[in-house]
């Protein structure tokens, strides 16, 4: 998985007044969680842009102003709720030989034969949650569609992979393929004229039927009339 570094400043003090004065400064106050206790540090705002403002998932490098560098994820951010500005992030310190969960962004590829066919492709789940090794997770998670028909589903079970473990139940859908609006009523137009056809046929059997009857009792009555003679 991809990997962003920031570069951070440890924080002495974590008052209101500290944590205000920061922001205007253009910092963000930071807490790294994981290992022997809380690490408070700060960065600058525009640093987080390309962890934030991403589909992407990626890992966090924190490299601090005293040469140390942890290895993390970031698990919450606040944001204010006028401006969007970042207010506070939590990250997760990693370690090689224990396992993470994190979310990771659901990749689509393939063309799906309900979709040419007039179908229309529902994303179901944009990211799925996995639980791995630091060094198994992956950058995303690929959904082949190209087997989904019209009213086909593509189950969490179809993308098992032995690096990493989905925590999502089994009967998960990630994506589907659902008739379109056009090619429903296109289809109950279908539906109507193979009706009108057949009650057209019923009737034309029916009537063929009462003539032949007809014809056939007509024969008998003559018979009848000549016997009479």
């Amino acid at each position: 998985m991809k990997s962003i570094t920031i570069n951070g400043s440890q924080r002495e003090s974590v008052g209101k007044k500290e944590t205000k004065a920061l922001r205007n400064a253009g910092q963000v106050p930071c807490v790294l969680y994981g290992g022997d206790k809380p690490m408070h540090f700060s960065a600058p705002e525009l640093a987080f842009s390309k962890l934030v403002y991403t589909p992407n998932a990626h890992t966090v490098v924190i490299a601090m102003e005293n040469g140390t560098s942890f290895n993390a994820v970031m698990q919450d951010i606040q944001f204010h709720p006028v401006t969007d500005r970042i207010l506070h992030v939590d990250f997760y310190q990693l370690f090689e030989d224990k396992e993470i969960t994190m979310e990771i962004p659901v990749h689509i590829i393939g063309t799906s034969k309900g979709v040419l066919n007039g179908g229309v492709l529902r994303r179901n789940q944009r990211k799925l949650k996995v639980k791995a090794l630091p060094s198994n997770l992956p950058d995303f998670v690929e959904a082949n569609i190209t087997p989904l028909k019209i009213g086909s589903k593509l189950y969490i079970t179809s993308l098992f992979n032995p690096d990493y473990k989905f925590l999502h139940p089994d009967n998960t859908v990630v994506c589907q393929v659902r008739r379109s609006r056009a090619s429903v009523a296109e289809f109950e137009e279908e539906l109507e004229e193979a009706a009108a056809e057949a009650a057209a046929e019923a009737a034309a059997e029916e009537a063929g039927e009462e003539g032949a009857e007809a014809t056939a009792e007509g024969g008998t009555a003559e018979k009848e009339t000549e016997g009479q003679e």
